[in-house]
């Protein structure tokens, strides 16, 4: 399989064991370990099945994401998830009697006589989405109804509720009720509710994870997650009120979210950086940098001074950060955040002194909600009221739970949906 052979070709020395104790530190212990097994069995499966459907990966060495012990991420042609979404959409649209339908909202199940089957879903289509309105859109009577008999079963992939601001403060009342999120407008709670009123069984509805490498100066996900990538893996991070670090740049999100989230709660408009040098990003990331630069949220200065000056960070303080920081890689001494990726960099500098040093502001935002519905390994969605699966109905992604714990790894959640994705369609 091609993810067996990619490991052997850049010598990536990988376990299943090891994948899933890494979840298992991120997620506090209380993942799910059988949906984690699943996903370890199955994710090469999933991999070609993307491949085969027309998705295009790098043949470059895998990218190491927070919180995972090794590097074990295989990036997409354009480094999003686009280049898996768009070539399975295509190739669903060619199969004989498929068709996808947008701006389709599904409103409610359709159950059978007794309550115990899903039989279908009632809809609208021509649905024109407003985002003014209230989260559950309840107010929105645009559309015209339909309803859609299931022959075989119904498939829930309706993803998570960051964009829902209503539901995630019920939830997480630390949130603040604008904060922004990485999400598209649609990631609301909707479908979820629906399923909890057919009595699906929830779990892990008030774990909302955040995105410690986003920025407070641009919407959405925009290009600071990506440039962070870089910048994590051997930059480092710092406190503008002085200069030093905070944080292990490479520990799970969580960790990273909450250590920013204590500069930002004593002072809220002190936003951290990360920094690094050329050298610092990896080169599939090089044509995202111009992007980066002319947007404003990724800028470049010639020195550490005139950096320290831009963000008004202690330039002396700063200095001695940065030198210790890579005195300790050069001389292979354990950092003390115990960043795992320094190990690779033994007679090195990390960050190169004489410059240009390129540097993001970072501020925590809603990114995925590990809650939702329960699920077995077989995808069937899981009753409240018996314990059983609900008859014919399956889901799959994050608008399940208990997978990722407390918090997900980087790149997890792309194998969980693909897994079960796959896994819900063979046994519908």
């Amino acid at each position: 399989m091609q993810t067996v052979k990619r490991k052997k070709k850049y010598n990536v020395k990988d376990s299943k064991e090891l994948f899933i104790k890494d979840c298992l530190k991120a997620g506090l212990g209380i993942n799910h370990v059988e949906l984690l097994e699943t996903i370890a069995n199955r994710v090469n499966e999933a991999f070609d099945f993307s491949v085969t459907c027309g998705a295009e990966y790098r043949d470059v060495p895998p990218v190491w994401f927070g919180g995972h012990s090794v590097a074990r991420t295989y990036v997409t042609k354009n480094m999003t998830g686009a280049d898996i979404i768009h070539p399975m959409a295509a190739f669903v649209e060619k199969l004989p009697g498929c068709k996808l339908l947008t701006r389709t909202k599904m409103d409610d199940f359709v159950m059978s006589e007794d309550g115990m089957s899903v039989v279908g879903v009632s809809a609208r289509i021509n649905y024109r989405f407003d985002s003014k309105l209230l989260s559950d859109d309840i107010e929105n009577k645009t559309g015209e109804k339909k309803v859609y008999r299931a022959k075989k079963g119904v498939i829930l992939a309706s993803g998570g509720f960051c964009a829902d601001k209503v539901f995630r403060k019920l939830q997480d009342p630390s949130l603040l009720e604008d904060a922004d999120t990485t999400n598209h407008l649609g990631a609301t709670a909707g479908a979820l509710l629906k399923a909890f009123q057919i009595g699906a069984l929830p779990v892990h509805i008030d774990w909302i994870q955040q995105g410690p490498w986003a920025s407070p100066d641009e919407r959405g996900f925009g290009t600071a997650p990506l440039m962070n990538q870089g910048l994590f893996k051997y930059g480092i991070c710092v406190d503008v009120r002085n200069g030093k670090r905070f944080m292990n740049e490479l520990a799970d999100r969580k960790i990273r979210a909450d250590a920013e989230y204590v500069i930002l709660k004593e002072a809220p408009k002190a936003y951290p950086i990360s920094f690094g040098t050329y050298n610092t990003f990896t080169v599939e990331l090089y044509p995202i940098m111009e992007k980066a630069l002319q947007s404003g949220v990724m800028k470049k200065f010639d020195t550490l001074d005139a950096l320290a000056e831009h963000y008004k960070i202690p330039a002396t303080a700063l200095k001695e950060t940065v030198n210790k920081y890579n005195e300790d890689a050069k001389n292979g001494v354990e950092d003390a955040f115990k960043k795992p990726s320094l190990k690779d960099m033994k007679g090195k500098e990390p960050i190169e002194m004489k410059g240009p040093f390129y540097a993001v502001r970072l501020v925590p935002k809603p990114h995925h909600t590990m809650g939702g519905l329960k699920i077995d390994t077989k995808a069937r969605v899981i009753s409240a009221n018996t314990g059983k699966p609900i008859s014919n109905l399956f889901a799959a992604g994050e608008v399940t739970g208990g997978t990722h714990g407390a918090s997900r790894l980087g790149t997890v959640a792309i194998a969980d949906c693909l897994v079960f994705g796959m896994i819900a369609g063979e046994n519908v």
